[in-house]
């Protein structure tokens, strides 16, 4: 067991309580390893009926160390890893997509709170969960395109059953949801005040089958949100499949919103944006959330090991300078060659494949 997650039954109730604070509780091999193996157990315990996924709250209260419910992944194990043979890097995605799957496949009903940053990996934990709650706290965000990488973790099937274009938006400029956006969306099932957690958690521990009744007995309606006012606007700026396209109509349009997309855009990696776009199009298709994480996983394992991806880590992570040089610089140097190797599916020996 390791000290970075807390697991427990409470009454019913499965409790994965994230708590590493220090790294804003971002997971790693041995975080996801304890889950899946909670899951396994869980799943045929009659005396658990449901499950709750949260963070425990930073020692002291340190208010700098509170402020995530899950940053993301192990970016510098990636890192390394892709760095010599990416071997660590494909063994961390293959057991964490087999915990995102687990999660989605998960019969109890699960309940996830998402109090603070949820970005990446989280998001890989929080959006296969039946109820997912926000609160005015909530920063949800996929912002692999400013690492090199790209919004993985299902989010080539989350993203692009989104309404609209939104989707498309959110994978080319990683832009932050706050609370209100994920309610508006779909992607919370529910919005309670941070002040309202405890008693959430308190009525849910208490009764786990009256579980929707004191979720939805605590909800508030949220404010409007950040881009509840330029939907139109993100259905008509980034309705195309291909980068080049979103970009000419962002640099034909004169208006606030679409110039500071294109400055947005303009940080990215154009690589990563091109294979964000490729998997939401791919992603709307998939049959099942297992063949999503097949296709994710192959793609991730090349993605690490190219030099976007480490120039990202090192830009913004490592020397933080965040000037990173990307290569290609331009999309028009990312060929259409280039995305097919890297979604080019794996031999069957060395496809991802689910927990049994």
């Amino acid at each position: 067991m390791t000290s970075d997650v807390t697991i427990a039954i409470e009454g019913a109730v499965g409790r994965l309580r994230l708590s590493r604070p220090k790294a804003l509780h971002a997971l790693n091999r041995d975080m996801c390893a304890a889950m899946l193996a909670a899951l396994d157990d869980w799943r045929g315990d009659a005396a658990v009926a449901a499950v709750m996924l949260d963070h425990l709250p930073a020692p002291d209260g340190d208010p700098k160390l509170s402020r995530g419910f899950c940053a993301g992944g192990d970016i510098r194990l990636l890192a390394d890893s892709g760095a010599g043979d990416g071997e660590a890097a494909r063994a961390f995605f293959h057991l964490e997509y087999r915990l995102n799957h687990a999660l989605f496949t998960f019969a109890k009903p699960s309940v996830v709170f998402m109090d603070g940053i949820t970005m990446g990996g989280g998001v890989g934990i929080a959006l296969p969960c039946r109820y997912r709650v926000a609160t005015e706290n909530t920063r949800l965000a996929m912002p692999e395109s400013g690492i090199g990488l790209f919004p993985d973790v299902g989010g080539g099937w989350y993203l692009s059953r989104l309404p609209g274009r939104v989707g498309a938006f959110l994978a080319v400029t990683g832009h932050r949801l706050d609370g209100a956006d994920c309610a508006a969306l779909g992607l919370a099932t529910h919005y309670l005040p941070a002040a309202r957690l405890d008693e959430a958690k308190a009525a849910i521990l208490a009764d786990p089958h009256a579980m929707v009744a004191a979720l939805d007995g605590l909800a508030e309606t949220p404010g409007e949100g950040t881009i509840a006012a330029h939907r139109a606007d993100i259905d008509r700026l980034f309705a195309a499949d291909d980068l080049e396209t979103i970009i000419a109509a962002l640099e034909a349009d004169d208006g606030e919103f679409a110039r500071a997309q294109l400055a947005v855009i303009r940080t990215k990696s154009p690589l990563a944006m091109k294979v964000g776009l490729r998997l939401l199009y791919d992603g709307a298709a998939m049959q099942s959330f297992a063949d999503e994480m097949r296709q994710e996983y192959a793609v991730a394992g090349r993605m690490v090991q190219r030099h976007d991806f480490l120039e990202g880590v090192r830009a913004v992570i490592v020397d933080k300078d965040n000037a990173p040089r990307w290569d290609p610089a331009t999309p028009e140097g990312v060929t259409d060659h280039v995305i097919d190797q890297i979604f080019a599916p794996l031999p069957a020996a060395e496809a991802w494949t689910p927990h049994d």
